[in-house]
């Protein structure tokens, strides 16, 4: 059977229904793909996947990521385990592209909620596709042909992630494993080759080809066009929930208005390749 298709706005997102993700088909796997391709992030509701199914659904898109540092789920290291009681989870209050600080940022995530607060903890997605083609024309030229720097310094400060000396050696190694990086402002998505608007809050730090306060200045024009509520939506979770999104040309916020409730999120991340322009024939 096709998946029930809901869009939720014409720019991003769109809610699956009629489907047990513990349970795919191949044609399932192939429509989930493809919706991916058109909205960009998509959900579904009521799942209580397990961890092995999760990872499943995940490789079906690339190979999976494991990280040197998140606790993951036993016998299942490629679905990493984020717990508000656990871990500091405020750095994701900010717009962002997950790990755009790497050569190779991810391919994309698969999200599940396994506790969510009463109130509080909602996550926005904007489109880049989107913000993209709202621009006009002029600027649209002009940004295809500019590059900008990527640093993860600018998330992870050291006044706030090192508290004492081994805390701070541990973060400057990881700031020398991690040197920034340059991407296009414009990147094509790989597969459908529409160009996507590829800086964030998060941590772009300037446009290289322009001088420091023309850098900023635009910068900060394009963070606030990226995120505008006509690009963006706004999902309120609930446990057992599952969102896809595709990280080459996306952004997000998970909010912290939560206080001390219980938060638990289990992530499968997507291997990805290296951001390009290739200007349209």
């Amino acid at each position: 059977m096709s998946l029930s298709i809901e869009q939720i706005k014409p720019s991003i997102g769109a809610i699956i229904t009629g489907i047990d993700l513990n349970h795919l088909g191949e044609q399932q796997t192939t429509e989930i793909q493809q919706a991916l391709l058109q909205h960009h992030v998509i959900f579904f509701r009521q799942q209580q996947m397990q961890p092995q199914a999760q990872a499943a659904l995940a490789r079906s898109f690339g190979s999976l990521h494991i990280h040197p540092i998140y606790p993951s789920m036993e016998g299942t290291p490629e679905v990493l385990i984020l717990d508000s009681w656990q871990q500091d989870l405020r750095d994701n209050e900010l717009w962002h592209t997950d790990v755009t600080f790497s050569q190779t940022p991810p391919l994309g995530c698969v999200l599940q909620a396994i506790k969510i607060p009463a109130t509080g903890g909602d996550t926005l997605w904007s489109s880049g596709i989107a913000a993209f083609a709202a621009l006009d024309t002029d600027l649209q030229h002009k940004l295809a042909g500019l590059t900008a720097t990527h640093d993860i310094r600018k998330s992870f400060p050291i006044e706030r992630f090192a508290t004492n000396g081994v805390e701070r050696e541990k973060l400057q190694q990881t700031f020398k494993r991690n040197p920034p990086v340059v991407h296009p402002v414009v990147r094509t998505h790989p597969v459908t080759g529409q160009p996507i608007l590829f800086v964030s809050e998060g941590f772009t730090t300037r446009i290289n080809e322009l001088n420091e306060h023309e850098s900023n200045e635009l910068l900060e024009f394009l963070f606030w066009h990226s995120t505008q509520e006509k690009f963006h939506l706004r999902w309120k979770w609930q446990e057992g929930d599952v969102a896809i999104w595709d990280n080459r040309c996306t952004q997000h916020k998970a909010l912290f208005d939560y206080g001390d409730a219980h938060r638990i999120m289990h992530r499968a991340t997507i291997n990805g390749d290296m951001p390009y322009y290739q200007q349209a024939s």
